[in-house]
């Protein structure tokens, strides 16, 4: 979690937020300004959402209230939705949570291919869902994917749409990756199921490589097919979510009991358990343990979030003087190199 910026305001609503959920480094491929935030009564920590400054606010308010009516298992749930014209917000209920190049940073590199293939099944999995419905994401990425203990998490849904409306190019528009930009939806097509698995492909490029757009020999040869196929810039060539699925489900269900763990391994923590079904994707099992480096930069997360302080209600009329940049928010302590 990182500290809020100069230009961030205090509170979204009743909500005042505490801090970043992402680093500055890369906001360029954030279609949205994400924050952990307290409730003012102290009772509830939530993932509050606001649009880019440079967002149509009403575009993406459409999309937000959308995805509020949207409870497909495994996109990130929208419970409110708030604000005005020109600052909307939405927000869902705070778990420890890290986007994936955050996860990459916190791992080191690039994600073990074993985790990288069930993480690839629960993702296709919550894209066939929502496909089966009539419903297209448009706007998976590495940084629309939040990690959490219990799966993984599509957010940023609709940011296509709210980017830029069918008809206009959308290559080069801020907030959204090129390397997951289907080719037919940055020329201004309407997103469709197809343009889902590009993303998808380009996702998991992302965690195996640290690249949406690798070189073929870089991806690890065990999915070299699948993510190729998915990132071919024929839609007609890529497979459909729920035949993404089947290629990699295999691989997470059915395994035997992991065995001994290798000497001088980082050791098991309550963390590393496979979550309860009923809390993962319909009851399917969830991308199992996580690498021990990510888990210990969610306990982090979770630990300073715990730490924060409620900011202090201005008085009446009086406006807080803002941080400068780069200074952490009031109550909540400055991070380390590692949060």
């Amino acid at each position: 979690m990182e500290p809020l910026r100069h230009d961030d305001p205090p509170w979204a609503g009743p909500h005042a937020l505490l801090g970043r959920l992402d680093a500055d480094s890369e906001r360029a491929a954030v279609p949205a300004r994400r924050f952990v935030a307290r409730s003012a009564d102290g009772d509830r920590d939530l993932l509050v959402l606001l649009p880019r400054p440079d967002a149509d606010p009403a575009r993406w308010a459409v999309e937000a209230e959308a995805a509020r009516g949207l409870p497909v298992p495994g996109f990130l749930p929208v419970t409110e939705v708030g604000g005005t014209a020109e600052l909307p917000w939405c927000a869902t209920p705070y778990v420890p949570a890290l986007p994936l190049p955050a996860a990459l940073r916190a791992h080191g590199g690039p994600l073990p291919e074993p985790f990288v293939r069930a993480l690839g099944a629960a993702l296709a999995r919550a894209l066939a869902t929502a496909h089966a419905r009539g419903v297209t994401h448009a706007g998976l990425s590495p940084a629309a994917v939040l990690l959490t203990i219990d799966g993984p998490r599509a957010g940023c849904f609709g940011a296509v749409r709210a980017a830029g409306p069918d008809g206009e190019r959308r290559d080069g528009l801020p907030g959204l990756d090129p390397g997951c930009l289907a080719p037919e939806q940055a020329a201004g097509g309407r997103p469709r199921p197809l343009g889902d698995v590009y993303a998808l492909g380009a996702v998991l490029a992302h965690a195996a490589t640290g690249h949406t757009v690798p070189e073929r020999d870089e991806i690890p040869a065990p999915l070299r097919a699948l993510i190729t196929s998915c990132l071919s810039r024929d839609p007609a060539a890529r497979p459909q979510a729920h035949q993404v699925l089947a290629l990699l489900e295999p691989d997470t269900r059915g395994e035997p009991a992991a065995g001994p763990r290798p000497q001088g391994a980082h050791p098991a923590t309550v963390l590393d358990a496979p979550p309860h079904p009923a809390t993962v994707l319909d009851g399917a099992p969830g991308p199992g343990p996580l690498p021990a480096l990510v888990v210990a930069a969610l306990a982090r997360q979770a630990a300073r979030v715990l730490a924060a302080e409620l900011p202090a209600p201005a008085s009446p009329g009086h406006r807080p003087p803002a941080p400068a940049p780069g200074s952490p928010a009031p109550g909540l302590p400055h991070p380390t190199a590692l949060d």
